[in-house]
């Protein structure tokens, strides 16, 4: 792992493949951290022929985290939302896209093809509607638009996302087996969770980090997001938008959203896949990522 200064933070990322090739930059989602790029799929797509960097977002991992800024108050900020006027917040998805270029910047690297899983997806459309002399190709996986009219996660994964987790450093078990229940309703009909491999992951994020607090300031930045379906259809790179039939968290019909608002957008329904990217995927996805920036070389 490296570390580099970069918008004002500190962000810590690592790099697979030969650092002449093309890079493809990946863009962790919500509370998490660039490990869930795991390193059989980052060295798929090296494998490829590209300089594959991963990164954690501020807020996540061994990056800045924003600690001197309290957790936000979603009761408030809802409200505020409610009235038309602009909360206030630690930081936007704007500012965490700004990161990304940042790093690219501190990388010496002028352009890449951006990837995004959830929020990172996300991140990943703003960096491709915002930068787009910094973006050469946009895959955006398991995200949305901020169209306000898309359905929303299901009642139960809501509350088990926002429901407070027992304290990893009191009660390991007790925080495994909440990961592992969320982690495993939100897993595909087709491509079950591998309990072992996600309990190993999660004690390694705990080793890494654990700030629920980061988690929170993230999930606020993507609350006041608004809907960038307008922005969306000025991206011009060519796109790839990924999403599984059985996503309970981001509705399938938010891949949909997106593919639409985005010009010449292909599109990747993965039936029975849900809110993850299983093993069983990896060159099936990385394939799509290989094709979808080979498109940009025309």
């Amino acid at each position: 792992m490296n570390t580099v200064q970069a918008s004002g933070i500190e962000l810590a990322y690592d790099s697979f493949g030969d650092e002449t090739n093309e890079v493809i930059l990946l863009i962790a989602g919500l509370g998490t951290q660039m490990i869930r790029w795991t390193d059989p799929f980052c060295e798929d797509l090296a494998v490829r022929g590209y300089r594959v960097i991963r990164f954690d977002n501020r807020d996540a991992g061994c990056s800045t985290h924003f600690s001197q800024c309290a957790p936000p108050d979603f009761g408030a900020l809802a409200a505020t939302l409610m009235t038309g006027q602009p909360p206030d917040v630690p930081y936007t998805l704007y500012d965490m896209a700004a990161d990304a270029i940042g790093l690219l910047d501190a990388l010496g690297i002028d352009r890449a093809h951006v990837v995004g899983r959830s929020m990172g997806g996300m991140i990943a459309q703003i960096m491709a509607s915002e930068h787009p002399e910094r973006s050469l190709s946009l895959t955006s996986i398991m995200s949305s638009t901020g169209n306000p009219q898309l359905p929303q996660a299901a009642p139960d994964v809501m509350a088990m996302m926002t429901h407070s987790a027992p304290d990893p450093i009191s009660d390991e078990q007790g925080f495994l087996a909440h990961a592992l229940a969320f982690a495993q309703r939100i897993a595909g009909s087709r491509y079950p969770l591998d309990g072992e491999a996600h309990r190993l992951l999660v004690l390694e994020e705990i080793r890494r980090a654990y700030d629920p607090a980061g988690g929170a300031r993230q999930l606020a930045a993507m609350a006041v997001a608004g809907d960038r379906r307008s922005r969306l259809t000025t991206i011009t790179v060519p796109a790839l938008v990924v999403h599984g039939t059985d996503d309970p968290l981001i509705s399938p019909a938010c891949g949909k959203d997106t593919a639409t608002s985005i010009p010449n957008a292909g599109l990747m329904l993965i039936d029975g896949m849900g809110h993850d990217v299983p093993p069983a995927l990896y060159q099936t996805i990385a394939g799509e990522i290989d094709r979808t920036a080979r498109r940009a070389r025309g």
